[in-house]
């Protein structure tokens, strides 16, 4: 989770909502690692979780990411979780809750409807306080 606090961190450096993402494959090795670039590529979908799941599975050469685990510093929204279901990713962990905006704990609950695929394990709250303050430091800069 460090290394996703750290790649957060550059993200905001460049006008970027700090979230960062690390996918670590069954080796312990990494194999892709993004920030957000929603800015940056005018992309309403580039979200750090699916760069770093799109570099993975091109490294790795094969869609499904099979035993590897995600590092995030924000709780993956709708869109994410179901990328997330998608690359059948082994775990996920994340630092901050996101009551507004996560699909995880919060909103759709991707993971726990019957048309989800595949489930991972979850582990919520890891790097949480410093990740929650990244993103509140961030935006208390904007307004």
């Amino acid at each position: 989770m460090e290394r996703a606090l750290g790649v957060a961190r550059a993200a905001a450096e460049r006008g970027e909502v700090p979230i960062g993402c690390v996918i670590v494959g069954p080796d312990g090795a990494v194999l892709a690692e993004a920030g957000n670039r929603t800015e940056a590529d005018r992309d309403p979908t580039a979200h750090a979780e699916l760069l770093a799941i799109r570099a993975a599975a091109q490294k790795s050469g094969s869609p499904r990411l099979v035993g590897c685990d995600l590092y995030v510093t924000l709780e993956p929204c709708p869109m994410c979780a179901q990328a997330i279901s998608f690359a059948r990713l082994r775990r996920v962990y994340w630092g901050a809750s996101d009551p507004k905006g996560g699909g995880v704990e919060h909103g759709p609950r991707i993971f726990d409807q019957p048309t989800c695929h595949h489930r991972p394990e979850l582990y919520p709250g890891v790097g949480e306080v410093e990740a929650a303050e990244l993103l509140r430091a961030f935006f208390r800069e904007r307004r």
